[in-house]
């Protein structure tokens, strides 16, 4: 029995539109949908996880995933909710761009041939490359109307704008040839639905007109609502710019960081979004959460599932750790744990210092480390009584002014950490 991806969808808050028939085929037979990827960077952000996410649930619901690289759409730019015509990409630049769109997606969806329903991955350049303008504008331009594809609000939105820029003919004919793709899956894969954010509606829909004209076929449609943050910013943006999938991109510390700093009414929508926890579980947490709010129980969950699902355990597992060396709990030997990138994440904008390895491996007196040789501390003075008083630390651990830094106190090999209180840090840099 194949499970109800549309009910399933449904509680979760990830249906925004769906076209009359589509439940019903789903439940009628293991079907094949396809969601296509824009190959804009080697790798995915966050704003694109929710169709993942979709493409997931679809096969854990029994069906047949598709995930499509715009190779050939990349080319062109779709203006579906933008107001700008995006750059183009060449030929070279694309190609490095979809495989690594590619190995983003194998970490999520199952390509595995062991299973029944493997996903498979296509790029629409493949059937695109040898199409000629004539044979596009004979085969499949005949079928759609320009009326019908001015009345898409993509287009609308567009050429009603004040913009003095306006819409090219390139992206007037996106809707078209995005409906090509699915008309080609529709008769090479047997792919009956086409899934999509809201945005993407006008575009599907083509689609899904097309195929009834040109080969007199049934097709499908189902868009999720953007997401958007409760208080207006953009989801999946920071001041830092985009949260990637990529740990090459946006570290795992800060990946797990941008779900815990979540509002409370964003993480209550984020855990059934994008976790794959059940509604019992999920309504549970939400009730705890609002009872000891505090505690912040939703984000923790959130941000537990999701960078394991994207990062894995052991990246969860350091992340959490990096977070509690943030606040203070932790010792030299948590910190000495920590890859260079992750340690510098969790002490961003801390002052540093330069030091060279001569001065540790003579060993450098605790006062001159916090005075001459990184100008934390304004005197010697200073740094006797900050010691006197017991509130200097190295590496997050008390020290007396008897102490000695050395190579074996490095973190990373090649940084020592100063602090004076809780929140007063300096890092010193081995050159």
């Amino acid at each position: 029995m194949i499970k109800n991806f549309v009910q399933e969808l449904s509680w979760r808050g990830l249906i925004h539109d769906i076209m009359p028939g589509t439940e019903e085929q789903l439940q009628k037979e293991p079907t094949t949908a396809y969601i296509g990827f824009d190959p804009t960077a080697d790798s995915l952000h966050i704003g694109s996880l929710v169709q993942i996410i979709l493409l997931m649930h679809f096969q854990k619901a029994g069906h047949n995933p598709i995930a499509l690289v715009g190779g050939a759409t990349g080319m062109i730019g779709d203006p579906s909710g933008k107001s700008n015509e995006r750059n183009l990409l060449d030929e070279k630049a694309l190609n490095k761009n979809v495989a690594g769109v590619k190995m983003t997606l194998e970490r999520f969806i199952n390509f595995s041939n062991e299973i029944n329903n493997a996903a498979e991955m296509v790029n629409n350049y493949d059937w695109m490359k040898n199409l000629s303008f004539l044979d596009f504008i004979r085969d499949i331009g005949k079928h759609i109307t320009v009326n019908y594809m001015m009345a898409k609000d993509s287009v609308k939105n567009r050429i009603n704008a004040e913009s003095k820029e306006g819409m090219s003919f390139t992206e007037f004919t996106y809707q078209l040839v995005q409906g090509f793709d699915f008309l080609h899956l529709y008769t090479h894969k047997n792919c009956k639905l086409q899934i999509g954010g809201s945005d993407q509606w006008g575009n599907i829909t083509t689609g899904t007109e097309l195929i009834r004209r040109k080969v007199q076929g049934k097709a499908f449609a189902l868009t999720s609502p953007l997401i958007k943050k409760a208080d207006g910013t953009k989801f999946g943006k920071t001041e830092g710019g985009n949260i990637w999938l990529d740990a090459k991109r946006t570290s795992p510390y800060k990946f797990y960081q941008y779900w815990l700093n979540a509002s409370d009414i964003d993480s209550e929508n984020y855990i059934k979004i994008f976790t794959f926890l059940d509604q019992e579980t999920i309504e549970k947490l939400i009730i705890e959460h609002k009872e000891t709010p505090h505690l912040r129980i939703l984000q923790k969950k959130v941000a537990e599932e999701v960078t394991i699902m994207t990062h894995g355990k052991g990246a969860y597992d350091n992340a959490v750790k990096a977070s509690a060396i943030l606040f203070g709990r932790s010792t030299a030997n948590d910190l000495k744990t920590l890859d260079e990138q992750t340690f510098l994440d969790v002490f961003e904008g801390v002052p540093q210092g330069e030091i060279t390895r001569e001065d540790l491996q003579n060993g450098m007196d605790i006062v001159a480390a916090l005075n001459e040789k990184s100008g934390f501390l304004k005197s010697n003075g200073e740094a006797r009584r900050a010691l006197k008083e017991n509130s200097i630390s190295v590496n997050k651990e008390k020290v007396k002014d008897d102490f000695v830094i050395d190579i074996k106190d490095l973190i990373a090999e090649k940084f020592i950490l100063l602090q004076r209180g809780k929140r007063n840090y300096f890092l010193l840099k081995v050159d």
